[in-house]
């Protein structure tokens, strides 16, 4: 079971529906990078990073299969993301 070792907030936004930009490191060798935390319409959520296709929608680049590791990433990186900038 991969385990999160690192969170780090590199782009924090007051304003509008983006609210930080986020790296992850799973078990200190593999970084994710440019995960968003987005102010939804009743509750903040992660997106993962994306790239823009020709047809115009996005494609995650990478992201959690299954829902046990992405409730999990979610969880703790909202828990993080809440006790540094939401006190």
């Amino acid at each position: 079971d991969m385990q999160i070792t690192d969170i780090k907030f590199r782009h924090v936004e007051q304003a509008g529906k983006l609210k930080a930009l986020v790296s992850v490191t799973f078990d200190g060798i593999l970084a994710v990078h440019d995960i968003k935390i987005i102010d939804g319409h009743d509750r903040l959520f992660l997106a993962m990073p994306s790239r823009r296709m020709p047809d115009g929608r996005f494609r995650d680049i990478a992201h959690p299969v299954g829902h046990t590791l992405r409730d999990k990433l979610e969880q703790q990186v909202l828990d993080a993301y809440r006790a540094s900038f939401l006190q």
